[in-house]
């Protein structure tokens, strides 16, 4: 449903995006991420057909963003970071006259501003001055907006920045809900919202692609062990090194705040029987044992810090 390939933009001398290519296909909810001043607004810009790129191509819907850009555009929803809302204009105002900008019919114009006013819970704030609403509901009539022309893609810029951890939790099952009707692209900063929300994410660092995949696969490729918690209630001095003599257990680290251990071991392996009889052996009390899932912020953290070294 999205297509780009090789593309890049320079501003002046200095290129902004480089060689960016990646697919998006129907249906999916797909994260756009990466650090500040990495290229994921210059991205979004040309795909949206904002801007042109300086070379590659940008397909959306079959239709390519330079030589065929309003057709490809009528297929796009875009709801930016700040959402240029009429502050003065009720919610159902607002939406008419969204719609007779895209050039909706007016029959249409009112059946979709109702099937988006329920679909994005706004019924009951139809008649309300958006300058009166809540950011949540201000989120709200922006995705109502982005989706009104009932486009294939719809590509979000931040769609729940500033929202309090309620209205996250709403906007996040509202955008899901999204994928059987639209594709769906966002653009976010905050890792668990990408986790809990994308079944893919597009990580961009410096320009360029660093990683495509689901949270899950870039999780084990990246993951270089193991890793366990374990807590004991024990005088022993000598935990650590006691511990690293076990098989297969390849690191032993205090664990900051928990007043356990990380216990490394070789990836593919599972000690967690092992160190639990071990620990019973040895006399300590066992107060915790666990795994410790490597999170998305970690496969981050860990992608962009190396393509910055």
């Amino acid at each position: 449903m999205i297509e780009v390939e090789g593309l890049t933009k320079f501003y002046g001398p200095h290129p902004a995006i480089s060689d960016v290519t990646f697919t998006v296909d129907e249906g999916e909810i797909v994260g756009f991420l990466g650090p500040n001043g990495a290229g994921k607004t210059t991205a979004m810009r040309v795909i949206t057909g904002y801007m042109p790129p300086t070379t590659g191509t940008v397909r959306v819907a079959g239709h390519d963003m330079v030589d065929d850009s309003l057709e490809g555009r009528r297929n796009i929803g875009y709801m930016p970071e700040k959402v240029a809302l009429y502050t003065d204009m009720r919610v159902v105002e607002y939406l008419g006259y969204a719609g007779r900008l895209q050039g909706m019919k007016r029959e249409a114009i009112g059946e979709r501003t109702e099937f988006c006013l329920e679909r994005c819970g706004l019924q009951e704030r139809r008649n309300d001055i958006i300058g009166r609403l809540s950011m949540g509901y201000r989120q709200r009539v922006g995705l109502a907006q982005a989706m009104l022309h009932n486009p294939k893609v719809l590509i979000l810029d931040e769609p729940t920045v500033g929202l309090d951890p309620n209205q996250i939790i709403e906007v996040r099952n509202l955008i899901k809900g999204l994928a059987k009707d639209h594709t769906v692209m966002l653009s976010t900063h905050i890792l668990p919202e990408a986790q809990m929300t994308c079944e893919r994410v597009i990580i961009i660092n410096h320009g360029k692609i660093v990683a495509v995949d689901t949270p899950e696969q870039l999780t084990s490729q990246i993951r270089q062990s193991e890793t366990l918690l374990v807590r004991v209630d024990t005088k022993d001095s000598n935990v650590v090194q006691q511990l690293l003599d076990l098989p297969k257990v390849t690191g032993v680290r205090p664990a900051e705040g928990t007043g356990g251990y990380y216990v490394d071991a070789m990836v593919g392996t599972d000690i967690r029987a092992a160190l639990a009889a071990f620990v019973l052996q040895k006399g300590w009390g066992l107060l915790e044992l666990r795994v410790v899932e490597m999170s998305l912020e970690d496969v981050f953290r860990q992608l962009t810090t190396e393509e910055e070294v």
